[in-house]
This record gives C-alpha cells, structure tokens and sequence, in this order.
C-alpha cells in the first residue's frame, strides 16, 4: 500500500512499469492489446454505449465501504488538504457508475463503455498499473434482455483477441434472495445469509451458528446488544467506535470496528431464535444445485416443487434469461451454471458471470453482473437498474493469438 501526503508520493504509482501507451521504441510489443482494445471499444460505441472517461483520482469511501476494508491494503492512496481520503481507481465500475449519477442522465436508461489504466496492488513484484475495458448498463427496464446482452458483449472481447475456447461461469444472487424470502427468515438472519453468501467467507459456520439455540450462546455484553436494538447501522457503528475508542482498539481478532458494529447490530436483532434443521437442509440442498443453465432450472423447480416454496417469479426470470442468451448465439448448454457461485462482492443483487479461457483454471478474463444494490449505495434517491463487466486487457493479450 502507498499511502501520501503529498503530490511526489501520489503520483509514485504512475511511474510503474506497465504502461503500455507510454513505452519507448524499444518495447513495442504492448501498443497491440492497446490497439486491440481500442478496436473493441470501438465495436462497443457502435452497439450504442458512449465512451465513458472518469477521473483517474477518485474518493476512497466507496471501494473500502463496497469492497471491505481488505482492500485498503491493495490502494494507492493519498489525503487532500482538507483530509478527504483519495485513492487511484482500482477498477472503473464505480466511477462511471458515480459520473452517471451526477449527471443529467441519473435514472435515465443510459448505457457507457470505457478503456483505460486502473491501479492496485497485486503480488510479490508490486504489478500495480492494468489496462481495463468494459460497459456498464443503467436504467435498464429490461433486466434479463440486459443480462444476457452483458455476456454477449463480454464474450466479443475474448473473439477480439482470439481466444477460440473458453469457460464461462456464471451464478445468480437473486435466486439465493428468492429462497430466502420463500423461506420466512427474519430480516436479520436474511441480510447476515446474502452477505456470507456474497463473500463465500462464513455461510457454512453461520449455518452451523443459526442451527443452534442463540439463547443458550447469548454473550455477557448483552447490555451492549439491547442498547442496539432498533438502531440503524449508523448509529450501531458510532457506539462500536466510542466503546472501542474509549479501549483503545481499533480491531479484535482481525476484524474492524464496521465488521464489529454490524454484528453486534445482527446479533441485537436475531434474539433468541434458531434455523430449523430442515430449513437449513433446504438452503444446503439449494447450494449443492449446478450444471448447465437448463439442467439448474429444472432442478430448481424440482426443490420449489418438493418444499412447497415460491420461486416462481425468479425461476421465470431464469428461464426468460436461458431464452435471450441462446438468441444472441450464446452456447447456453456450455455455461457452468451452479447456485452457489458468486464473485466476492455484495453489492451484486441478481446474474453473475466469469469467462475464462478454457483450461486457464479460475482466473477470469472478463467478469461481471447486475449491481442493481450498488446505485442507491453511492447515493441514488431510488433504485436504479445497472449491469455491467470488466475485461482485463493484459490477461487477454497475454492468452489470445495474434489476428
């Protein structure tokens, strides 16, 4: 992590390596992805998504509050004179997605794509400058139709740069929501879920924790949690942060002051309850479901249809999504489709996706889905439909053939 006060340590990360439109004579060999890539966003702009450019500084709130703060150790970050944390763009979602908010635009349908350098760190030998491309959605009626045409232009990406085979995998939080709501848990116990859910970090333990009796695990702060009870999160951070001001602490077994708060804020609201054994074998028997998208759905109305749970809403749009896909010429029946999948981020509220070269293991070339959740986040008065992906320019040269 860089962390600077002042203008000679806040451009330090620019000076990294990989800059590919900035390479001397000698080392030409990285203006081909760029003329690539700007080939494709020209093919981008002619599906009708407008050349998007924000700020290469940005506001640090948003990733460290969207992404935890675990990522704080993978900014370039910097203050300005007033104290305002700023960081260099480590992805571009979140800028286009707050450009189009200030804009005149905000709840419009609107459509962006973009190309340009993100920075974060990755790895022993400090790669810190990446060349990313993508399109983000917004406002959008049509969710599925947008759905599937995300994937669609995700995958002339990988065309673009001549990767032949790839994998796709995809998921959809939307029907773990479904589920939930169908199975009458509380608000507190159905937030706590689609978090783990979205981190893949605690849901089995949760589980194991729900299934238990919380009364007879109830702590000796338990003062603490009736003070919280009916608060907001706001409120549970600001007494978290005075408690542990006054201790002198600023995190316990790894965990921050906003991890704490918001635990401290479920565990005030989830009482004395426990998850019937049969609910929770209900939620394991939904996440062990994958396999292609048809094979998924059918085995989803087969769940629904044996627990008498109503996902008929979700699973239809499922259904209407296989449908629009296969119209945009998508191999639908080759797409690794599983219920538990999901990209580490929970801001994504429905369809998830990752294309991979065949055979490259797990790390995507281009990933992305619907965000509908992250719009009001960033300050949106009401819901605002968004989807979108990345593609990770220099991972794709480094795969792709030579036209």
């Amino acid at each position: 992590m860089v962390k600077a006060a002042d203008a000679t340590q806040l451009f330090k990360p620019f000076l990294c390596p990989l800059k590919p439109m900035t390479m001397t004579a000698a080392r030409t060999e990285p203006t081909l992805p760029v003329s690539r890539a700007e080939a494709l966003l020209a093919s981008y702009r002619r599906a009708g998504y407008a050349r998007a450019e924000p700020a290469i500084l940005q506001p640090a709130e948003p990733f460290l509050d969207l992404s935890g703060e675990d990522i704080r150790n993978n900014l370039y970050l910097t203050t300005d004179a007033a104290g305002a944390e700023l960081c260099l763009r480590p992805d571009l979602t979140i800028p286009v997605a707050r450009d189009y908010l200030a804009s005149a635009r905000a709840g419009q349908n609107a459509g962006f794509c973009y190309l340009g350098p993100v920075f974060r760190y990755r790895g022993a030998a400090g790669r810190c400058e990446f060349l990313q491309a993508g399109v983000e959605s917004f406002g959008r009626a049509d969710r599925t139709a947008a759905d599937a045409e995300m994937l669609a232009l995700g995958l002339e990406a990988t065309a673009a740069f001549g990767i032949g085979a790839t994998e796709i995998r995809a998921g959809d939080v939307a029907l773990f929501a479904a589920l939930t709501e169908a199975l009458k848990l509380s608000p507190a116990w159905k937030r706590r879920l689609a978090k783990d859910f979205n981190r893949k970090i605690s849901l089995a333990q949760d589980l194991d924790r729900m299934t238990l009796t919380v009364a007879a695990q109830r702590p000796e702060y338990e003062g603490v949690l009736a003070a919280l009870a009916g608060s907001d999160r706001k409120a549970a951070l600001a007494l978290v942060t005075d408690l542990m001001s006054i201790a002198g602490a600023s995190n316990v077994g790894g965990r921050t002051v906003a991890e704490i708060a918001d635990r401290f804020l479920e565990q005030s609201t989830l009482g004395g309850g426990t998850l019937p054994a049969e609910t929770r074998m209900l939620i394991e028997r939904f996440l062990a479901i994958a396999g292609d998208p048809g094979e998924t759905l059918a085995q989803l109305r087969g769940l629904a249809a044996d627990a008498r749970l109503d996902l008929a809403a979700a699973l239809d749009q499922f259904e209407n999504r296989i449908g629009l896909m296969t119209a945009h010429g998508i191999e639908v029946g080759a797409i690794r489709f599983a219920t538990a999948f999901g990209r580490g981020l929970d801001y994504y509220t429905g369809f998830e996706f990752e294309i991979a070269a065949a055979g490259n293991g797990a790390e995507p070339l281009v990933a992305g889905g619907r965000y509908d959740g992250l719009m009001t986040r960033l300050g949106a008065r009401e819901p605002i439909a968004a989807v979108g992906f990345a593609v990770w320019i220099d991972e794709l040269a480094k795969m792709g053939k030579a036209p």
